[in-house]
C-alpha cells in the first residue's frame, strides 16, 4: 500500500495529521506544496503530487532560488493527497511539531514519464506556486543515502536512494533572493509559527517540547514565549469585549426602563387632567 509507512509512524488518536487515502481520480492538474515544519529540526517539505498521494522530501534549509545552490533533499514516506493542506500543531509522537503551509500551487512534469525519471533519479519538472515558480530538478546522488531505488515499484526512497538534491534551472524566476526570509509566512493563514501555535494550546509545549536544545529549540522556545502573550492577548480582549457588551446591555437595558416609567408618568397625568375636566 503507498500509504502504508506513512500510516505506520503516526498515531492519529494523538495527531491531527489526515488519515487520508489514494487519490484514484485524475486531476487536471498537479498539485505541489512546501510545508515549513519545526520539528526536532526546522526543515521544509517538499511535496509533489503523484498516482494519487504526494512523493515528499525533506529539505533542510529550504528551497532557493539561486541555480548555484545544492540544496540536499531526503526522500521520506509519501503522504496523503490531503496533507496538501495540513497546517497545525503535532503535540507528540512522529514529527512532532508546528507544520506552517509555507507555499502550494501546481506542477507539471518536463518529462514524459514521470515513474521512468524517478528511477532514473533525474524528475525535471516546472512549478507555479504562490512563491516558488519556474523550472526546477530533483536529482539522486550517491553516497550513503543514495544510489538505487526499490527494483519492484522504482519508487525513489522506499529501499535505499534518499538523497536527492533540488536545485532550481536558470530562468525568470531564478535569482539571489533568499525566499525563505522574504517571504517567511503561511500562504494559507498568513501567520507566523507562533499564530498557528497561538490557536492551540502553548502549555501543552511547556512540559512536552518536540525541539530540545540547538538553534530549534532556542526557536521553539521564542516561538512558544510569543504564542503565549498571543493568546493571553486574544483571551483579554475577549473578556474586556464582553464586559463592554455586558455594560451596554446593562445601559440599555437602564434607558428602556426610565422610558417606560416616563411614559407611565405622562399618561397617569394625562388621565387625571381629562378626570378632572369632566368633573367641571
Amino acid at each position: 500500500m503507498a500509504l502504508e509507512e506513512y500510516r505506520k509512524k503516526r498515531d492519529f488518536t494523538k495527531s491531527p495529521e489526515p488519515a487520508g487515502t489514494v487519490v484514484k481520480k485524475k486531476r487536471p492538474e498537479l498539485f505541489f506544496c512546501v510545508q515549513k515544519h519545526l520539528a526536532s529540526h526546522l526543515h521544509y517539505d517538499f511535496r509533489l503530487e503523484h498516482n494519487g498521494v504526494l512523493l515528499s522530501w525533506a529539505v533542510p534549509k529550504g528551497p532557493s532560488l539561486n541555480p548555484k545552490d545544492k540544496r540536499l533533499a531526503m526522500h521520506v514516506e509519501d503522504h496523503p493527497f490531503d496533507y496538501g493542506e495540513f497546517e497545525g500543531v503535532i503535540p507528540e509522537g512522529y514529527g512532532a511539531g508546528i507544520v506552517m503551509l509555507w507555499d502550494r500551487g501546481t506542477w507539471t512534469p518536463e518529462v514524459d514519464d514521470v515513474d521512468a525519471a524517478l528511477k532514473k533519479g533525474d524528475l525535471k519538472f516546472t512549478l507555479n506556486g504562490y512563491k516558488l515558480k519556474g523550472s526546477w530538478v530533483l536529482v539522486r546522488t550517491s553516497g550513503r543515502y543514495g544510489g538505487g531505488s526499490d527494483k519492484r515499484t522504482g519508487s525513489p526512497g522506499s529501499n535505499g536512494g534518499r538523497s536527492w538534491l533540488l536545485i532550481k534551472h536558470r530562468d525568470e524566476w531564478s535569482g539571489d533572493l533568499d525566499i525563505a526570509e522574504f517571504a517567511p509566512k503561511s500562504v494559507k493563514s498568513d501567520g507566523e509559527f507562533e499564530d498557528i501555535l497561538a490557536e492551540d494550546t502553548p502549555a501543552v509545549w511547556v512540559s512536552n517540547r518536540p525541539a530540545k536544545g540547538g538553534e530549534a529549540g532556542a526557536m521553539l522556545a521564542t516561538i512558544i514565549e510569543r504564542a503565549a502573550k498571543l493568546k493571553n492577548s486574544k483571551d483579554t480582549k475577549g473578556t474586556k469585549d464582553t464586559k463592554d457588551t455586558k455594560g451596554t446591555k446593562d445601559t440599555k437595558g437602564t434607558k428602556d426602563t426610565k422610558t417606560k416609567k416616563a411614559t407611565k408618568r405622562k399618561v397617569a397625568s394625562k388621565q387625571r387632567r381629562e378626570r378632572t375636566s369632566e368633573r367641571r
